[in-house]
C-alpha cells in the first residue's frame, strides 16, 4: 500500500498558544505522520466567542524550523487574502526554510465573516482564484509573471529567491466544484476533497474521485498523473465533534473512529487515495501520538 498520511493542526477548536503547536508539529514527525497541514483562515464565529487561529504562513514558517522531515502545507490557502504574487513570495520562502517540504495547497476560500472583518471583497471569488491561480503558478513554476487582468495585475513581475525545487513546490487544488476544476486541473500536481464533501466514508470518496478522474482526462492529464488527497474526519475517545465555521448539520455523515481507522486507511488506498490529512477530535499531542502508532503500523506492513 502506497499511501502518505498527514494530520492538520487545530484551526479554532479551542485555544492553542504558539508553544502547544510547535509541541504538535513534533510529535506528528516523530509519531511517523508524513505532512503537516494549517488551515488558511482569519476569524470565525462560534458559540462562545469568535476566535482565529494563528496566521498560515508566519505559522507554516515556524513550524518548517522546528521540524526535518514531514511534508507542510496550508489547508489550503485562500487566495482572496493574499495578493497574489505575495503569496508566491511566502510560498518560496516557506519552501526554503523547510528544505524543499512545501505543498502549496490553493482555494478560493468561502467564509464571508472573516472577508468581511479583514476587508476582503467577497464576490467573483472563483473568477479572482483563476487570475490570482496563474500568477502564483507562473511565479513558483518559472519565477517570473506578467499579467495583467481584472482583479489583479503584475508588470514583469520576478520571484527572487526561488523555492527551493526546480519548478517550485507541488500544487494542490483545494475543490472538486466543476468550475475550479476546470481552472486548475490542468496545472495541479494533486487535488484535495473535505470530509464532509464526501461523506467521510469510502464508497463517498471512490465517486468523488471518478468524477474528478473524468474532469482530468477532459483537461488532457495522463492517468494517475494527478494525485487524489482527501481530508478524513476520526473521532478519539474525549472527542465531542469538530468545533469550527463549518457545521456539519448531517447527522448521516459521521467520523471514522480510531478503532476503525487503519482498516478505513487501507480502503482509502484501495480507491485511489495517495495522500490522506486526519482532522483529529480531539487534537492534541496525545491524540496525535495515539493515530501515530496506527500510521508506524502500516507503514511496517506496507514495507
Amino acid at each position: 500500500m502506497s499511501l502518505r498520511v498527514g494530520v492538520q493542526l487545530p484551526e479554532v477548536e479551542r485555544p492553542v498558544p504558539w508553544p502547544e503547536m510547535v509541541a504538535m508539529a513534533r510529535a506528528a514527525e516523530n509519531a511517523g505522520f508524513d505532512s503537516i497541514w494549517l488551515g488558511d483562515h482569519l476569524l470565525y464565529d462560534l458559540p462562545d466567542g469568535s476566535r482565529g487561529p494563528w496566521e498560515v504562513w508566519t505559522a507554516l514558517a515556524g513550524l518548517a524550523s522546528v521540524t526535518e522531515r514531514v511534508e507542510l502545507g496550508p489547508f489550503v490557502a485562500s487566495t482572496s487574502f493574499h495578493a497574489p504574487a505575495m503569496l508566491a513570495k511566502s510560498a518560496a520562502t516557506v519552501d526554503a526554510i523547510s528544505g524543499g517540504r512545501l505543498i502549496l495547497g490553493l482555494g478560493a476560500g468561502w467564509n464571508q465573516r472573516e472577508y468581511t472583518a479583514y476587508g476582503f471583497p467577497y464576490d467573483k471569488r472563483v473568477a479572482r482564484f483563476e487570475e490570482a491561480f496563474t500568477i502564483i503558478r507562473e511565479l513558483v513554476r518559472t519565477g517570473r509573471s506578467d499579467f495583467h487582468g481584472v482583479y489583479y495585475d503584475v508588470a514583469d513581475c520576478v520571484l527572487d529567491p526561488k523555492p527551493l525545487r526546480p519548478g517550485g513546490p507541488p500544487l494542490m487544488l483545494g475543490s472538486v466544484s466543476p468550475r475550479m476544476m476546470r481552472i486548475g486541473l490542468p496545472h495541479v500536481d494533486a487535488w484535495n476533497v473535505w470530509w464532509s464533501d464526501y461523506r467521510n466514508d469510502v464508497d463517498g470518496f471512490a465517486a468523488v474521485r471518478a468524477r474528478v478522474e473524468d474532469a482530468l482526462v477532459e483537461a488532457g492529464r495522463a492517468p494517475g498523473e494527478v494525485e487524489a488527497t482527501a481530508a478524513v474526519f476520526v473521532h478519539l475517545p474525549g472527542g465531542a465533534g469538530r468545533l469550527a465555521g463549518e457545521t456539519n448539520e448531517d447527522p448521516t455523515i459521521r467520523p471514522v473512529l480510531v478503532s476503525d481507522l487503519a482498516e478505513h486507511l487501507r480502503a482509502m488506498a484501495g480507491a485511489g487515495a495517495a495522500h490522506l490529512q486526519l482532522v483529529l477530535d480531539p487534537i492534541t499531542v496525545e491524540s496525535i501520538d495515539a493515530v501515530g502508532e496506527i500510521v508506524r503500523d502500516l507503514r511496517e506492513v506496507r514495507t
